[in-house]
Order: structure tokens, then C-alpha cells, then sequence
């Protein structure tokens, strides 16, 4: 069909939003990059960490419900998100986990090794070295940039129908460059998350609550090229919906075979469209339609703080 660059955004469902800013930031030293609201749910947040410019291929993006239900990780989701860190910090986040006692295990997959544990709300996570991927210059609790998250290394993805799920990705652009057991990884072109690993073997079907991936969001170039991705979409028999503007890019959304909600989302215009660079992350930020609510919105969302955090707490 045509070729996305890789992976543009990965969303979640997590709990109370200072437990999660704890994490992200404080804990994995990922920089808040806009604060907002969901817009189809404007009571609740909608969190976006990622490096300091906010690139595509680094953003893990957050709605909060705090004290909901816990989800289920199981197919139609994405299982585990591993990051990618720079190579030789392997020791480093090892010895970081261990100050802020977070159980983690080391797993080997396709020759390489990952820190494989779980967020407060139970997400799986992994970091990964790797070489040659774009530097994040980010410092902020202790992590400067020869240690920082670069961004997203690979997501796995557990599929209802993998067969089906496979010859998906490999229309979008992916191809499958190994397989190990029951897992098959594929690539893009992307310098930084360009990689998908596909499990073949059932897990049992998820359910969305708590500490589950709500969805997987692809790269488009642009506008043009987002409806050019609708339109083939729609060819090959996909039901895919209007573009929804998210003010930071322009989304479509559509479920793969395998029950997994995928979206395509442009790379354009970013996120310093309503902040500057420099202070992008730092207040409440809506869109045209919501600002004339915003102090019912401020006085219905909980208040957090973007903090850093030492070890051995």
C-alpha cells in the first residue's frame, strides 16, 4: 500500500495523574510535554511525555481515571512498550530501578537484552540500548542526556488474528526483519520507533480499564498523505473515521484484524503550535471549544506537579 515512517504516539489508560507524572518524569525522566485535555472526555487528562521537542516516535501520551477499574493486557492491545536508551546506560537504569525499588527482570530477544518491568498502574515496560538513534538532550531528575530515553524502540503487539496482523504491516511499510519463538519482529524506515514485535501465540482477549494501551498511533507526513492512507484504507475494506483534529496533529483511527485500535496520525504541526519550545508542558492547555470552560475544567481536574525525585525514597 504505501509506507508510514513507524510509530508516531502510543496512548494508555492509567490512574491518578500524580503518580503518573511521578513516573514518566520523575522516575524515567521523560519530559511533559503538553498538558490537555481528552477531547472526546474533557473531564479527564490527556498527558504527553516524550523527548524534549515532543518528536513523533517518542511521545507516550496518558488518559487519567483515577480510580477506575483495572484493564486486562491481552490481545487486541499492545502488550509491552520498550523504550530505547543510549548505549552503555544499561547499568544506569538498572541501578535506578533499584533506588526507587521497582522490581524488574532482564529478558533477551533478538540478541539483545531488556529491563523488563511495570509502571504504578501496572503497565509493561522495557528499555532497550540502542545505537544510532536521535540523542534526547533532555536532562530533569538526575538523567541527563548520555542516559536519557531516546524514544520508542518497540512495541508488541498481541494480536486477535496475528496472520491477519502481519500482512497489515507489512502493506504499511513494515517488514519483517526476524523471528524468535513465537514472535516475529518487523521494522520501518524510521530512526526511532521503527519497530514491531507481533506475537503469534494467544494470550486471551484484553479489556480496556486501567493499566492497559488504549491504542497505536502510525506516522503520516502530512495532511495529503493522512488522506491518502484513509482512502486505501477504505479500499481495502477498513472503516476508518473522519479526521479528528487533536491540535498537535490530525488523527484517523481504525481497528486492524486483530482487534488492536490502530491510529495514523501527522507528523505536523507539533507541539509548540500553543506553547513555545521552552515552556511547552507548563500549563493547561485546550482546545478553541473547551476554553470557555476552563475554570470549571481547572476546578474538576486533579492538580498535579511535574517533580523531581531521588532514589531510595
Amino acid at each position: 500500500m504505501k509506507k508510514t515512517a513507524g510509530i508516531h504516539h502510543i496512548t494508555a489508560i492509567v490512574g491518578h495523574p500524580q503518580e503518573n507524572a511521578d513516573f514518566y518524569a520523575g522516575v524515567l525522566g521523560l519530559r511533559l510535554v503538553k498538558k490537555t485535555v481528552n477531547f472526546d472526555d474533557p473531564g479527564t487528562y490527556h498527558l504527553y511525555f516524550g523527548n524534549e521537542a515532543g518528536d513523533p516516535g517518542t511521545i507516550m501520551t496518558f488518559f487519567n481515571w483515577a480510580g477506575a477499574y483495572p484493564g486486562k493486557i491481552g490481545d487486541g492491545q499492545v502488550g509491552v512498550t520498550a523504550f530505547a536508551i543510549p548505549k552503555g546506560s544499561f547499568s544506569f537504569w538498572e541501578d535506578r530501578l533499584q533506588s526507587f525499588h521497582i522490581p524488574f527482570t532482564i529478558k533477551k530477544r533478538f540478541n539483545e537484552r531488556y529491563l523488563s518491568f511495570s509502571d504504578p498502574h501496572g503497565l509493561q515496560l522495557e528499555l532497550v540500548e540502542r545505537e544510532n538513534v536521535p540523542a534526547n538532550s533532555w536532562s530533569f531528575s538526575g538523567i541527563t542526556p548520555k542516559e536519557a530515553i531516546n524514544g520508542f524502540a518497540v512495541a508488541t503487539l498481541l494480536s486477535s488474528n496475528p496472520e491477519e496482523t502481519a500482512g497489515l504491516l507489512m502493506e504499511m511499510g513494515f517488514k519483517q526483519i526476524g523471528k524468535e519463538d513465537d514472535m516475529i519482529r518487523f521494522q520501518s524506515e524510521a530512526s526511532i520507533g521503527n519497530q514491531i514485535d507481533l506475537k503469534f501465540t494467544p494470550t486471551g482477549r484484553g479489556s480496556m480499564g486501567v493499566g492497559v494501551v488504549h491504542h497505536i498511533a502510525f506516522r503520516a507526513i502530512d495532511d495529503y498523505d493522512q488522506q491518502e492512507w484513509s482512502k486505501l484504507l477504505r479500499q481495502k475494506g477498513f472503516h476508518v473515521t473522519p479526521v479528528q483534529d487533536r491540535n498537535y496533529f490530525n488523527s484517523i483511527y481504525f481497528q486492524e484484524p486483530g482487534e488492536i485500535l490502530f491510529e495514523i496520525a501527522t507528523d505536523p504541526p507539533g507541539f509548540a503550535v500553543d506553547e513555545s519550545l521552552k515552556t511547552m508542558g507548563s500549563s493547561l492547555m485546550l482546545p478553541p471549544q473547551y476554553e470557555q470552560f476552563r475554570d470549571r475544567l481547572n476546578s474538576a481536574l486533579i492538580p498535579f506537579t511535574v517533580r523531581e525525585r531521588r532514589g531510595n525514597e
